[in-house]
């Protein structure tokens, strides 16, 4: 059963996304993992071609295009060619970042940062986790403390996707008993990257700690109200949430489609390892697995859509999506033998790059958490 998700515009899209990650994105893959970064003219190419930023509305040069269909072609056409590091970080920024900025930015603030986020000259990160603070995000101990003309921010974030490249960082902090958020540039006095992280997964996709000392904010650079920080936070879970879940799904079934073609060719005792009962089956229960989250994945994008999304929902998305993710990478490891130990085969890739899907964004025990309060209320 095929998705019937898409329309004639968004696979016309389609055709745009596949060239750009056909030329833009496949021939540079290994360099990307060894230089552990993504290089920034990969960004620049991506806004020319459209891709980026797509929800800014006109005035601010982007296209005003809401429709969230856009932005899953894009994820599942990344995912197609194994590209997991780029897929982060293009979700961190349009999914995340950029979308704390439409939410919540003055229509001055709205000028001098939403364009960047269109042309890919700007890569924004959140600064949120802490080396003390996990998905219990209460537990923080960054703070901003008033002063003439704006804050003082000092404090200490980990585990920042696009840390080292990042233009601009919306900072999560303290500020007296509430949280607010604090957009920082790049430059900005008192703000130091440490290092690059060095991950099990995702080596193309830059991850850093992020230092802030005394670092002064102007009450232009505060993004929305003060003491507002933990409900606007509420208020873009159920995307990034839903982003999370459409890539863990994107991987899936890329990852189960490489897997099938593997097992049709690959022989063994004399005949294809896809004619023995027990592989057949395996892959059998493991598509209808991945049709069925698809609806379900879809039927969140519609509801995104309609500005219907619940957080509960969403982590239901995420929790179950990441973790079918897991399974068909896991069974398309070990269906593709030693050879799926290399490597040099995306499904070896897939199966380190996969492993934070079911950490960032909330752990999926804080998913299910939050799904059975609901639940049980």
């Amino acid at each position: 059963m095929e998705s019937d998700l898409f329309e004639p515009d968004h696979e016309a899209y389609r055709t745009v996304v596949r060239e750009f990650v056909a030329r833009s994105v496949e021939p540079h893959l290994d360099r990307w993992t060894e230089q552990r970064l993504i290089d920034r003219e990969t960004w620049l190419e991506a806004g020319k071609q459209g891709l980026l930023g797509l929800a800014v509305p006109e005035q601010y040069g982007g296209p005003g295009e809401r429709d969230y269909r856009y932005r899953a072609v894009l994820q599942y056409e990344i995912a197609r060619a194994g590209a997991s590091s780029l897929q982060s970080g293009f979700s961190t920024n349009d999914d995340i970042v950029l979308n704390y900025l439409l939410r919540h930015a003055t229509a001055e603030q709205s000028a001098r940062w939403l364009p960047g986020f269109v042309s890919g000259a700007t890569i924004g990160a959140i600064a949120m986790t802490e080396p003390g603070a996990g998905s219990d995000l209460r537990g923080i101990t960054t703070r901003a403390t008033r002063v003439e003309g704006g804050w003082r921010v000092s404090g200490a974030k980990t585990f920042i996707t696009s840390g080292i490249l990042a233009d601009l960082v919306i900072v999560f902090a303290r500020t007296d008993e509430s949280f607010s958020l604090f957009v920082v540039p790049d430059g900005a006095e008192g703000f130091a990257r440490g290092r690059k992280l060095d991950k099990v997964g995702l080596h193309a996709q830059d991850t850093a700690e992020l230092f802030f000392d005394q670092v002064f904010v102007p009450d232009a650079d505060v993004l929305g109200e003060i003491g507002q920080g933990l409900t606007y936070l509420k208020q873009s879970l159920p995307l990034e949430r839903l982003g999370i879940a459409i890539a863990g799904q994107a991987s899936a079934e890329a990852v189960l489609t490489w897997t099938i073609d593997y097992v049709k060719e690959r022989t063994a005792f004399g005949k294809r390892i896809a004619d023995f009962q027990r592989p057949a089956h395996q892959l059998a229960e493991l598509r209808t697995a991945v049709e069925v989250s698809r609806a379900y994945i879809d039927r969140c994008v519609r509801l995104h859509n309609a500005g219907d999304l619940s957080a509960i929902d969403a982590a239901k998305a995420k929790a179950w999506a990441t973790q079918l993710q897991h399974d068909v990478i896991d069974a398309g490891v070990q269906l593709h033998g030693g050879y799926g130990y290399m490597l040099e085969y995306p499904v070896a890739r897939a199966f380190i790059d996969a492993r934070v899907q079911r950490i960032y964004g909330g752990t999926n025990e804080i998913m299910m958490e939050i799904v059975a309060k609901d639940l049980l209320r």
